[in-house]
């Protein structure tokens, strides 16, 4: 099992342990530093995490409620698997929930919604031009990326649809990370961000609609062509 390094801020002062084992067990899934297909062995996720079996199982179910973790009867826990079906599953999902709280979101937006995607651009777009290669992999642009498409459908209007979007976006940082980590050269990122920007500060929602799903198919068919160990 690989050491684990937490890529984002622990959860705030007053959080229970047991939250807080299962935000840095799920963060380290999603980031791919626990290994799709890892055995979970209770022995050694008490010495790095600090937890007993019983937080340690809590937490482990909740994640295979959430398809990251896969619980093998008497065997145990493993990382979910990375598979062509899940991939494909995952990116028909996120299509179908981001275009519609992205239309939502449009219908509803106000000049305070704008100024933040714009301001939320900006800081993805400056680190960009900052960082010279991978920074698919960075812990500061996975957060500023994640801020940049959550602006998009910040008013979107419905919690339950933001509950289903935020956990398929979590999900998908696995196959993100992946796709940065295995492709051969460099993918303008910056350009599609600017384009989706602007088709959604232009209130164009089939635009938008149609640039938000060419972004998320990109990242599966550019995941799909490089790496080959998928389960059919």
């Amino acid at each position: 099992m690989a050491d684990v390094v937490n890529e984002r801020s622990p959860p705030r002062n007053g959080d229970t342990r047991a939250a807080d084992v299962l935000y840095r067990l799920r963060n380290d899934i999603v980031s791919c530093v626990l290994k799709p297909g890892d055995r979970l062995r209770f022995e050694a996720l008490r010495d790095i995490y600090g937890v007993s079996f019983s937080t340690l199982r809590e937490a482990l179910a909740r994640l295979s409620s959430e398809r990251l973790v896969v619980a093998e009867g008497h065997r145990g826990f493993i990382v979910a698997p990375i598979t062509r079906a899940d991939l494909l599953d995952l990116t028909e999902a996120r299509i179908l929930v981001e275009r519609e709280c992205l239309a939502r979101s449009i219908q509803n937006g106000d000049s305070a919604w704008e100024a933040e995607i714009l301001s939320s651009f900006h800081r993805l777009d400056r680190l960009e031009m900052r960082m010279t290669d991978n920074f698919g992999v960075s812990p500061e642009w996975d957060l500023r990326h994640h801020e940049f498409h959550d602006s998009l459908v910040a008013r979107a209007g419905s919690p339950i649809l933001d509950e289903i979007r935020q956990s398929l976006f979590e999900r998908a940082r696995r196959y993100r990370r992946l796709s940065s980590i295995t492709r051969k050269t460099p993918r303008a990122k910056s350009n599609e961000h600017r384009t989706l920007m602007e088709a959604v500060l232009a209130s164009d929602i089939p635009r938008a609609q149609n640039l938000m799903e060419q972004h998320i198919r990109t990242t599966a068919n550019n995941l799909l062509a490089s790496v080959s160990d998928f389960v059919a």
